[in-house]
């Protein structure tokens, strides 16, 4: 999975009332970030907490106070039998099946929880939302499940896995990993399992946190791996003899979507000063134009930047969100809604699969290029070093059409499904956890096609020489030849694709490039 790691030392993320940043959770979700509730947080959970102890004393039924849950609220829970209630919707909740969900994801998913319980609209205990916070701070990762999620009423077996190793019992991962029984990795911690009380079962299960986590996530790899595909891009115009002449920015400006100005200014400066783009600008080109897949970059990697900045819109509303049914206002009253409803989120994750799917589609279409001979422009069959006798990057490419294949698969969207469930009582769902796992894969994906584009087009301009390319490509390829030899006969591949891989995803290509043109977008 695409992991592109900050760095956060000490940093200590604080939740209370006000949303928080993309970046928070990152630094939270994968660099273990602490978390510290404020002192305003607090407040507004004790206040809270007030009025749902004041409202279970009432004999008037209070759905999910003082009733049954779902299809079963009409049924009125004396007071003996409220704290079982809470406990059971726990454990029955926690239902999750298939391979265990990621450790960033499970963290995201917590804090998120932990920052709708600080916004005192859930009515915890103080204790609960401290205790939370504890487990994130302990390292402390219980164990989620690939399914169980809806995205209606939030994530609930996900967060219910959660809940279940708020009150000590279930399987959790200590902070090396290894997977544990809850009970005994919380007494190790000092950390003493929650009893929850009125209301509580309900405030822990009901949120998209799970599918906003991992939307926030895959956000922060895709600004990085968009700006990488600008790189790849150009690096192919280059080996291919293409024009720059497209990407200049009063053409640009005659269609003024903002992304697409972006992708296509990067283009600019990553091909300025290049040997083997002077090399036939002259009289004697007769090339009058390219193929789409060189000329047309800037639009599709700017239309993905719109589609992920129309992403971050939605997910930034979410963030600033308090999802939970029913929730406490601030007048005391209790009401039950429908905000837990992951639709919003559901849709930009399917949405999102779109371009990346797109994406990695053109990069494929470049890369096949360079290795066909008829359309390369003078390079050799495959790149290969004695065509014939030597392959290439002939299989390389393969992988490449094999990903993106599974990318137009993942780009179908989960969010226009629905399977009612709860007696008919939640008989429209929103799919949004299965969007957001997909929308994962489609990620991991891309990067993996980027890479291999990368890595066939460093050969290409290796064998463009003695023309070298221009200042910001070269560092490129230099960058990349600390990991992977220059052009030779046939080697073993494989470890070769994952090296590239890997510099795309910890940003070293792009910080090459950056190193000699300055930031690019």
């Amino acid at each position: 999975m695409v992991g592109m790691a900050s760095g956060v030392g000490d940093r200590v993320v604080r939740v209370g009332p006000d949303p928080l940043a993309f970046d928070d959770v990152v630094a939270v979700a994968r660099d273990g970030a602490r978390v510290a509730l404020t002192d305003e947080a607090l407040k507004v959970i004790g206040e809270a907490r007030a009025h749902i102890e004041e409202l279970s004393a009432r004999p008037t039924p209070v759905y999910g106070v003082s009733t049954g849950f779902g299809a079963l609220a009409t049924r009125h829970i004396p007071p003996e039998m409220r704290d079982r209630l809470q406990v059971n919707i726990v454990r029955s909740h926690a239902a999750g099946s298939g391979p265990e969900v990621e450790r960033e994801v499970v963290r995201a998913l917590m804090l998120l929880r932990l920052r709708t319980l600080a916004t005192g609209r859930t009515g915890v205990q103080p204790t609960t939302a401290r205790t939370l916070a504890a487990l994130l701070n302990a390292g402390i990762t219980p164990q989620v499940f690939e399914h169980g999620s809806l995205g209606c009423s939030g994530d609930l077996a996900p967060l219910a896995h959660v809940a279940l190793a708020l009150i000590g019992e279930g399987r959790v991962r200590d902070a090396d990993g290894e997977p544990r029984d809850a009970a005994e990795v919380l007494a190790e911690a000092g950390i003493a399992p929650v009893k929850l009380a009125a209301k509580e079962g309900l405030a822990l299960l009901n949120g998209t946190d799970g599918m906003l986590g991992m939307l926030v996530l895959a956000m922060h790899d895709l600004r990085r791996l968009l700006t990488t595909a600008d790189l790849a891009a150009a690096m192919s115009v280059e080996a291919l003899l293409g024009t720059d002449r497209v990407f200049a920015a009063d053409l640009q400006e005659l269609r003024p979507h903002p992304g697409q100005g972006t992708s296509a200014a990067n283009l600019r400066l990553l091909l300025a000063a290049s040997q083997i783009m002077e090399s036939h600008r002259g009289p004697d080109c007769t090339r009058v134009q390219d193929a789409y897949s060189l000329r047309c970059s800037p639009q599709v990697n700017g239309a993905a930047r719109d589609t992920l900045a129309h992403a971050e819109l939605v997910a930034g509303r979410e963030l600033a969100s308090a999802v939970d049914n029913p929730v406490v206002l601030p007048d005391g009253r209790v009401e039950s809604n429908g905000n837990f409803h992951g639709a919003p989120v559901a849709y930009v994750l399917d949405f999102l699969a779109i371009p990346v799917a797109d994406v990695a589609s053109m990069s494929e279409r470049r890369t096949d290029r360079m290795l066909d001979r008829g359309r390369s422009a003078g390079l050799p069959a495959f790149l290969a070093d004695d065509p014939g006798v030597d392959s290439g990057h002939m299989i390389a490419q393969y992988t490449q059409a094999g990903i993106v294949s599974e990318l137009k698969r993942l780009a179908a969207p989960a969010s226009a499904d629905s399977i009612p469930s709860s007696a008919m009582q939640e008989d429209h769902v929103s799919m949004g956890w299965n969007a957001a796992r997909k929308l994962r894969r489609a990620v991991d994906g891309l990067a993996q096609v980027v890479a291999i584009e990368i890595l066939t087009a460093a050969r290409a301009l290796d064998l463009r020489a003695p023309l070298r390319p221009g200042p910001a490509t070269g560092a490129v390829v230099a960058r990349l030849r600390e990991a992977v030899p220059p052009p030779g006969p046939d080697r073993y591949l494989a470890p070769e694709i994952a090296a590239a891989t890997a510099l795309v995803r910890d940003g070293s290509l792009v910080a090459a490039a950056e190193s000699v043109v300055g930031p690019l977008s």
